[in-house]
């Protein structure tokens, strides 16, 4: 059988090399060879899948052409370099949309802010920013943080820990964001992190969906298109997927918009309602956009996916990296007792803890939690490494092959060094964002990136001052394949007491 498909692919290889001009030959390789190669190799390991890009872009000095089949339209630019990311996020940043090609791979985001250009953009970027900037929004979304700190981790915790047990923690980050992100937007606790671990099927339907969106970055869209009309394959697994997190939202539109429609102007300015606020402030908006209704789903489905899941993704790295680094977790501790001192926990100014905030750093250098942005060009140009760009040209910004690359961040670049953020004189070091684009960069950086730092922070301060981090050994830890940097088989760790720790 692997003779005949020798032969066959040697046949047809040959049947195009006769047909032909010389000159043609190396486009001939390039577009029909090259692919036969690439292709198998990425579908193969799609498994590690963020590890094989690196390797690939570490070979090409930064930049590399992914080949696809001709007739598929798969061609895609990976590039590490800073001064192309820089000049496609904000120096020519109209040049490079989301692009069509964007909103057909991400289509179940529909509307929503992470899956559209232009005036709609614009249109949910402004509302959304309005309302993160009401006068009393952070003290509220610091409340919600703590509360679930106080009702939810520390218990959950302390009930797996007493017994000297192995927790997941990543388990535990998703369902404390999950819970964390709903009761800002929703108004509504699921109370995922809870002493039962109850079962929601609406917060792992996030994660199969984003695994199935990176499948389809990969796959040829007749292959992908095909199942979706199948109803079979991973396509199958993304339409239960988007169906259950439909259901789960669609329960809070009425109630929402009965509230909405209910409150009084005055009313709304003497207190903080963000999930009504936003649905009629998006509502108004919304004009000739089709169903208001499905335009605010949208908006909510992707700022739950945003909040949930790039925070836990976060907050699981770091701590696996701290918990491989004993001196890092130790450093971390005396910068806590340092600033609290007689303080209340809550009152801590995690302004000043410089040395957290690097760890914090080091942990979105090396795993983003959205490993690569997938833009489009409208019109051709050459970038600033000199790689020519054609109309329609797909480009991938690949953020986790930015952290493992030498001439970026230097001959240690693999290596967790929270010192690598702070100024000689103490203060945090600074990196712009096309060298540090974690929250992204340009018009689009991320919106949330303040609310994401305080709750990693708040999280991260709390597990450690009261207790001290082990890896189970001999567990495995990867990336997943998924558009969100999640780790396959989770974090197993055992967390027990400071006050237990043999010292």
């Amino acid at each position: 059988m692997d003779f005949l498909v020798c032969l066959v692919v040697l046949i047809f290889f040959s049947f195009f090399v006769f047909h032909y001009k010389r000159q043609n030959l190396q486009t001939l390789i390039v577009r029909i060879w090259l692919p036969l190669v690439m292709i198998p190799e990425v579908l193969i390991n799609l498994h590690r899948i963020h590890d094989l890009l690196a390797d690939y872009l570490n070979l090409s000095g930064g930049t590399f052409m992914l080949r696809g089949p001709w007739f598929a339209n798969m061609d895609m630019l990976f590039t590490t370099d800073p001064l192309d990311i820089h000049h496609v996020l904000s120096k020519n940043f109209p040049n490079y949309p989301k692009g069509e090609n964007f909103r057909e791979i991400f289509d179940v985001l529909g509307d929503g802010i992470f899956n559209v250009d232009g005036h709609l953009w614009e249109i949910q970027r402004k509302t959304i920013l309005s309302l993160f900037r009401k006068p009393n929004f952070q003290s509220v979304f610091e409340a919600i943080v703590w509360n679930k700190v106080e009702s939810g981790l520390l218990p959950v915790i302390e009930s797996i820990s007493k017994p000297g047990k192995d927790m997941d923690l990543q388990e535990i980050f998703q369902r404390f964001t999950f819970d964390t992100i709903c009761k800002l937007l929703l108004d509504y606790d699921p109370q995922s992190l809870s002493l039962d671990f109850r079962s929601l099927p609406c917060q792992k339907s996030f994660i199969d969906t984003e695994e199935s969106l990176l499948y389809r970055h990969f796959t040829p869209p007749i292959f992908w298109k095909l199942q979706q009309l199948l109803g079979v394959g991973n396509e199958k697994k993304l339409s239960e997927a988007c169906k259950t997190v439909d259901h789960f939202i669609c329960k809070f539109l009425a109630r929402i918009q009965d509230d909405s429609s209910n409150m009084e102007r005055e009313h709304e300015k003497e207190n903080f309602g963000l999930a009504t606020s936003m649905f009629r402030e998006l509502k108004d908006q919304s004009g000739n956009y089709g169903d208001p209704n499905k335009f605010i789903k949208d908006t909510i489905v992707s700022l739950i996916g945003a909040g949930k899941d790039t925070t836990s993704a976060t907050l699981s790295w770091f701590f696996y990296l701290v918990a491989r680094n004993p001196i890092v977790e130790d450093k971390i501790r005396e910068e806590i007792h340092t600033f609290l001192g007689e303080k209340e926990w809550k009152s801590i100014d995690f302004g000043k803890l410089v040395y957290l905030h690097g760890a914090l750093c080091e942990a979105l250098r090396l795993y983003p939690p959205v490993p690569f942005n997938h833009k489009c060009a409208l019109q051709p140009e050459i970038l600033p490494n000199g790689h020519k760009v054609g109309q329609n040209t797909k480009i991938m910004l690949y953020y986790y092959g930015m952290g493992r690359m030498k001439n970026i961040w230097g001959e240690d670049c693999n290596e967790f060094k929270p010192e690598r953020w702070i100024l000689k004189e103490g203060g945090i070091k600074h990196e712009p964002s096309y060298k540090f684009p974690a929250f992204y960069g340009g018009p689009r950086t991320c919106l949330g990136k303040d609310m994401s730092l305080t709750q990693i922070k708040i999280v991260a301060s709390t597990i450690i001052y009261y207790y001290h981090i082990e890896l189970v050994e001999g567990h495995p830890v990867s990336p997943s394949a998924s558009i969100i940097l999640q780790m396959k088989h989770g974090l197993k760790a055992r967390l027990t007491k400071r006050s237990e720790v043999n010292l």
